[in-house]
């Protein structure tokens, strides 16, 4: 969900502060939404734990002196369609993949640095001293 799309939510219960079926269409809307947004998630998250996996295979694969290492993250790529076909394939993958390299240093050299505690993040409710289940 976008920023704007939160700050036009605040506004509408602002307004629609006395109307609670008005504010519990809201509620139901945005626990559809983070449902969807939490099995999204959950998908990525297994893309990339295969793609980790295959990688890690490829890399131990390499070590052990596998005559073929790169079968593994070939055969995942594989199964995603996401093999280069064409010459002009191969050297787009490889633009955006120095692309992406030099943004990711430049995202980390400025990044602010973390004043946290360091310890787990509390989880809580807004509301009367209702915390959420873990």
């Amino acid at each position: 969900m976008a920023r704007s799309e939160f700050d036009d939510i605040r506004a509408h219960i602002d307004a629609e502060a006395d109307h609670p079926e008005d504010l519990l269409m809201v509620a139901r809307s945005l626990l559809s939404d983070l449902e969807e947004v939490r099995m999204r998630e959950a998908l990525l998250r297994s893309h990339y734990l295969r793609l980790l996996t295959a990688a890690r295979a490829t890399v131990a694969a390499e070590a052990a002196g596998h005559p073929q290492p790169l079968t593994f993250l070939r055969d995942e790529l594989a199964k995603r369609g996401q093999l280069p076909a064409t010459d002009e394939e191969v050297t787009q993958i490889l633009a955006d993949a120095h692309a992406a390299a030099v943004l990711l240093a430049e995202l980390e050299k400025s990044a602010p640095e973390r004043t946290g505690s360091g310890g787990p993040r509390l989880r809580a409710c807004m509301g009367v001293s209702r915390t959420l289940r873990r």
